[in-house]
């Protein structure tokens, strides 16, 4: 059964995201304030206006256009844009409508870090906007930093059932295409379809110069592969099945999960984008907390 929108935005989540030590805060605000301004006059900047040069400016601020006309120097001003846009980017393929136990689906569990990182963006005065995805786009938003947007968000969430085959690829290259003013993209999917595909997609996100978060959902079953006995197991989205004996094969799957994850994380160390896989055996408030901690180590 579907959490409700309360659900997924809990007042303990909430409270364990605000709760956050001084260094996490460090890294989450400074992550999002990285992307608010750059070192030099590119992305997130607008010209302003002209000023007289005076000894000391930067010379390369120098507006040589209108030296030629005047034979004086004047410096560009630019004005930092002062807001993030952010994306969220669900995967809601029906394998995200999987889960063993009584865990939460790997599309609950998304949507959970999806309310939890929104939340955090919208108080803080950043935009957040919707993607929601399997074969085709489903559902497109464009951010706004009201918390009654994050909640209409949710409530289409909410709403939608994980369901059809993966398009990963294709809605990667949409977004890449539709959303032209540089911004974060936070991507949150199991990934699992073919894995070239996706990576080709991730390197035209980052040639539009987005930066991107990876969340890779997956099931602890899929990681610990601990059934036993005869399984059939099933693609919830083709259908297609085999039968097997899961403890002749769980040392070689267990090392082909492995590879694929780690093809992952290589490529998107590559391109500079945050990778970071969670099971839905951890609450997903430590998960956020680990993958702060797991950003810390690269400052």
């Amino acid at each position: 059964m579907a959490l409700t929108i309360e659900q997924y935005l809990r007042p303990d989540v909430i409270q364990q995201v605000q709760r956050l030590d001084l260094k996490a805060r460090f890294i989450i605000e400074g992550l999002l304030a990285g992307l608010h301004t750059s070192p030099f006059h590119g992305f997130s900047v607008e010209f302003s206006e002209h000023r007289k040069y005076t000894p000391g400016d930067d010379i390369r601020l120098i507006d040589w256009s209108v030296y030629a006309k005047t034979d004086r120097y004047y410096i560009k001003k630019f004005r930092a844009e002062t807001n993030l846009e952010a994306y969220l980017l669900m995967d809601c393929s029906g394998s995200m409508g999987f889960a063993t136990g009584d865990r939460m689906t790997k599309m609950d569990y998304g949507i959970c870090l999806a309310a939890a990182l929104g939340h955090l963006m919208v108080s803080q005065q950043d935009s957040v906007g919707l993607a929601v995805f399997d074969s085709e786009m489903r559902h497109f938003l464009p951010p706004k930093a009201k918390r009654s947007h994050l909640m209409n968000m949710l409530s289409i969430l909410a709403k939608t059932a994980p369901a059809g085959e993966t398009g990963l690829a294709s809605a990667i290259h949409d977004m890449a295409d539709r959303v032209r003013k540089r911004g974060l993209m936070i991507l949150i999917s199991d990934l699992i379809c073919e894995q070239a595909e996706v990576v080709n997609a991730l390197h035209h996100m980052k040639y539009r110069g987005h930066d991107m978060i990876i969340f890779q959902v997956l099931d602890h079953s899929e990681l610990a592969f601990e059934f036993d006995g005869q399984v059939r197991f099933e693609c919830p989205e083709t259908r297609d099945h085999v039968d097997a004996d899961p403890q002749a094969i769980r040392a070689a799957y267990r090392d082909e999960i492995r590879a694929f994850i780690d093809e992952y994380r290589a490529e998107c160390q590559s391109i500079r984008a945050d990778f970071v896989t969670v099971d839905n055996s951890m609450t997903f408030d430590k998960a956020l907390v680990e993958f702060l901690a797991q950003r810390q180590g690269r400052f």
